[in-house]
């Protein structure tokens, strides 16, 4: 039915466009995040968890063997995360984890160092690690992937050889000073871990530097394009190499928290951190492709690998099928992934006029 309207007054439609309600936008900019994946995970397992595990999952001492897990990994799994959001991966955190581990424990346990001495010099290995993965990833052009599992036999290899050759034996005991067991190696109402509180800085930290500082929009535009990102002026080559020494400091910080913790070192830790930081970050909702992610999906996606590999022990079920899970779940969590950015670049795609 037409609708009368006054002389000289514009014309008015019988059935106005409808409009969406501003909610509805909401949930779907929220569903397209690139956490959105990462936090269904991450309430699926806790859920499934806490109906299966009862109240020992619950209970703050079940709390605090997650947490604790999450916090270690977490770590090293968000600079991980960085780097792979900028389109490069790093095989070489397991053995940075024990070469800095074997690094402490001798300057301060055989040697008899400061343990403040032992500390720094356990760091600053991390950080010359990944600035040589960095340098020899953007100067021969030989994938990181490649670079850094030499890097992770090579370092193995010579903190093995050096450990037997400086001490004779391939594990090494420290007494740290008071300071640095409360700030490294204590724990927390007897349960949890300080390194928590290390986990959250470098939350702060990485989710300033890649959500709101200028370095976080290079990082993206360097994983999603590299040659329109130095195009544009991005110094491309520095961006990585930082990146790469920040990963080689977050396992080196892991090395120094494990060593005081446990009050020694051996060369053989560290090495399932290698993948099971990747499978975090993938489960967190970054891509293997680089250009796509955020530090809250890798904080999820962390949580989520700590709850299913801790969380099968409440249950009561074979600890074996823990490995079955994650490895649906890292499934799962691709084909989620793809999904969720598929329906992000839809979104972001301005449709034609016709």
């Amino acid at each position: 039915m037409a609708v009368k309207t006054a002389p000289g007054s514009p014309e008015v439609s019988a059935n106005p466009p409808r409009t969406t309600p501003a909610s509805a936008n909401s949930v779907a900019t929220l569903i397209r995040r690139p956490e959105s994946g990462a936090l269904i995970g991450t309430l699926a397992v806790f859920v499934f968890f806490g109906m299966f595990g009862g109240e020992q999952f619950l209970s703050p001492g079940g709390s605090a063997s997650w947490l604790n897990v999450a916090a270690e990994l977490g770590i090293v799994a968000i600079p991980v995360g960085l780097l792979m959001i900028a389109g490069e991966l790093d095989l070489s955190v397991g053995s940075i984890i024990a070469s800095s581990s074997m690094t402490l424990a001798i300057v301060s346990g055989y040697w008899g160092a400061p343990t403040a001495v032992g500390i720094l010099a356990a760091l600053m290995l991390g950080l010359l690690t990944g600035f040589i993965n960095g340098l020899l990833a953007t100067r021969t052009k030989v994938p990181s992937f490649v670079v850094t599992l030499a890097t992770n036999f090579g370092l193995a290899g010579a903190t093995l050889g050096f450990s037997r050759v400086i001490t004779g034996t391939t594990s090494v005991g420290v007494q740290p000073e008071s300071w640095a067991k409360s700030l490294f190696g204590t724990l927390v109402a007897d349960q949890f871990e300080v390194a928590i509180f290390w986990w959250i800085a470098v939350i702060v930290i990485v989710g300033w530097l890649l959500h709101i500082s200028r370095y976080g929009n290079w990082i993206l535009a360097v994983g999603g394009d590299t040659i329109s990102a130095r195009a544009t002026g991005i110094p491309v080559q520095k961006v990585k190499i930082g990146l790469f020494m920040g990963s080689g400091l977050g396992a080196a910080l892991i090395g120094v928290i494990q060593t005081i913790l446990y009050n020694g070192a051996q060369v053989a830790n560290g090495q399932a951190f290698v993948f099971n930081s990747i499978i975090a970050v993938v489960v967190g909702g970054v891509l293997l492709t680089g250009g796509y992610g955020s530090v809250v999906g890798v904080v999820l996606g962390t949580l989520t690998f700590a709850i299913v590999s801790q969380g099968i022990y409440y249950t009561g079920w074979n600890s074996d099928w823990a490995a079955l899970i994650l490895g649906v779940l890292l499934l799962v969590a691709v084909l989620m992934n793809n999904t969720f950015r598929k329906m992000a670049l839809s979104s972001a795609t301005p449709k034609k006029k016709a």
